[in-house]
């Protein structure tokens, strides 16, 4: 721990605010902090440069770059990421970052410099009010305002940044109280507090509602498991494998969901809602029990929502009793924890609950085998449902972590990459944030070191973020970009296609006098591409090849995966492909595209 040197031989050694809080970053065991300096957080800086040796700080080139980063350690650990910023313009750039852990239920700390108390409220220069800017999308916010409460404060965040529903703290930190001091033996790096508001205490469903969930399962001949991202979260992974297994009950998985059940498995119906399987949505629809486990019901899931699942009853376990009944009722309601939840299940069940499924197995193969996921022959051109096919044979030995941008490819990538682990897929998934994958992966191999780590991303997304191939190169992160360029905002472009007679506006991205910007173009690979991603990407240091045909693919994609440094492979694909099965926003599994 470094503390400022005494002035005199008989002086009182001290520590100012700004190391105060260094320090306890540590201690809450942070290993990366992702943050941008400005002048009111330089003292920060300065204190996170005397500690080096025990916390990382790596400089995104965004501050938004850096809570995506930290979100990327988040989401692989389970633990807080950490980012920081200066005051106003800097702080105002964590601001989408923040609400994107909000609503995906992140947890993550981020620290922003404010100006001199003196200051506040008399518009100083670069001052923002962050904490009434992110009172809405925070778990919880903080305004220091003494140097004796440091310590207490970044405890506290942690905790109820990661404890309950987990999500997004703010810490405010004006920079007089940064560099004020105190004598270091009057510091309690341990703190007591009391939070007699929150009480995140691991919450236990009772056993007569344990009771009327075997009940309701014994007697379905119907039942599917509906499991989001809160099973994940309560890492309840291994308890809802066994819980599946034993029973047999066929598992559909939310986006956030992804990888809690194996998606190789045959009782698996990888993904529903907007975007999802045929199978999956058909057999919600059909269910007489769904087993609503750490989800939200959310609107990309439920379509028109007095539709959804209206043939059975419904229980729905979650942590969150503001989620009890939000969006759909439920017959069984049950707010716990979702691990001691099926813990308590697992050991409740005999064989005598366990229903004969056999009739409504074989109902769901015959629609795995009417409706897989498919796409057409296009030649030797790039499909981008192949490209990630041929990833997904590459490296699904290699137990990779994958993140994404959003758009097309991100839904593709949730279609066609079969994850078998929780923590390994990383997709901006409430908010839907352009711009996320890059950074999260810069984040998840800050985290894991040893680990492939791979961003998928669209060349719409990736222009959002695209400063950080320079923070790979500097920080000598090895993330491997396999970037799906079809020269357009693929995803807008569809629903142009789909409900507005294919009348382009403003979704083609290059330059406005080509004939594509309104849509006369005939939807195959383009000619000439723009920006020119190589050139750019060697700019930073990040080696780069672009790919045009399938049969230069393969090999493309092994010397990516097999380069010691970050590498962008840009891949130029077929444009105006749809993302398939679709239900239009506000439909039912009845008015499903399929093709």
């Amino acid at each position: 721990m470094s503390a400022t040197e005494p002035e005199t031989e008989n002086s009182v050694e001290t520590i100012t605010g700004s190391e105060i809080l260094v320090e306890m970053l540590i201690r809450q065991q942070s290993e990366v902090i992702f943050a941008y300096p400005g002048g009111c957080s330089m003292p920060l800086h300065q204190a996170l440069r005397a500690q080096r040796d025990r916390l990382r700080t790596i400089l995104p080139r965004h501050e938004q770059g850096g809570t995506f980063a930290a979100q990327g350690v988040a989401r692989t650990t389970g633990r807080a990421g950490v980012c920081m910023a200066t005051s106003g313009p800097g702080a105002t750039n964590l601001v989408t970052g923040i609400a994107d852990a909000k609503l995906d239920s992140i947890p993550m700390v981020a620290i922003t410099g404010q100006v001199p108390q003196q200051f506040i409220g008399t518009d100083a220069f670069q001052e923002t009010p962050m904490v009434e800017v992110c009172r809405a999308i925070t778990k919880h916010h903080y305004l220091i305002t003494d140097i004796k409460d440091v310590a207490r404060i970044v405890k506290e965040a942690f905790y109820i940044a990661e404890t309950g529903r987990p999500g997004p703290v703010l810490i405010d930190f004006p920079k007089d109280v940064q560099l004020a001091t105190l004598p270091l033996d009057e510091v309690d790096f341990d703190p007591s507090f009391r939070l007699p508001g929150y009480h995140p205490e691991i919450r236990k469903a009772a056993p007569e509602q344990i009771s009327q969930v075997v009940a309701a399962i014994r007697r379905s001949k119907r039942p599917v498991l509906y499991v989001g991202g809160g099973c994940i979260l309560s890492d309840a992974s291994e308890e809802l494998r066994e819980f599946a297994l034993r029973t047999g009950i066929p598992v559909a998985m939310t986006v956030m969901g992804l990888g809690v059940f194996p998606g190789d498995h045959e009782q698996s119906l990888h993904m529903l809602g907007m975007h999802g399987t045929a199978y999956a949505n058909y057999a919600v629809d059909e269910s007489d029990l769904l087993l609503a486990f750490g989800v939200r019901f959310d609107d990309r899931v439920t379509g028109k929502l007095d539709a959804f699942a209206r043939h059975g009853k419904i229980v729905h376990i979650d942590i969150d009793p503001s989620e009890i009944h939000k969006n759909k009722e439920a017959h069984i309601p049950i707010n716990a924890d979702l691990k001691e939840a099926l813990t308590a299940l697992n050991a409740t069940l005999t064989d005598d609950d366990i229903p004969d499924l056999s009739d409504w197995t074989a109902r769901i193969n015959d629609w795995k085998q009417k409706y897989p996921l498919s796409y057409r022959d296009s030649g030797d051109e790039i499909l981008q449902q192949w490209a990630i096919e041929q990833l997904y044979e590459q490296t699904k030995e290699k137990d990779p972590f994958i993140a994404v941008g959003v758009g097309q490819h991100q839904m593709w990538a949730s279609q066609f990459y079969k994850f078998n682990k929780p923590r390994r897929w990383l997709s901006s998934s409430g908010l839907g944030t352009m711009g996320f994958g890059l950074p999260a992966a810069m984040g998840m191999q800050a985290a894991n070191p040893d680990a492939l780590c791979i961003d998928i991303d669209g060349d719409g997304s990736f222009q959002m973020n695209i400063q950080e191939l320079a923070t790979l190169y500097c920080e000598k992160l090895p993330v491997k970009i396999l970037l799906l360029n079809n020269q357009h905002l693929g995803m807008v472009t569809q629903w142009e296609d789909r409900f507005m007679e294919g009348r382009r506006a403003h979704t083609y991205l290059g330059p406005v006098d080509h004939p594509e910007a309104l849509g006369d173009g005939d939807g195959m690979q383009l000619e000439e591409t723009f920006p020119n991603f190589v050139q750019i990407s060697e700019g930073y240091g990040v080696k780069a090849r672009q790919v045009r045909t399938r049969k230069d693919f393969p090999a493309a994609l092994k010397e990516m995966l097999n380069h010691d440094g970050p590498y962008l492979l840009d891949v130029i694909c077929v444009y105006q492909e749809h993302v398939l099965p679709m239900i239009p926003s506000g439909g039912t599994a009845q008015n499903m595209i399929l093709e």
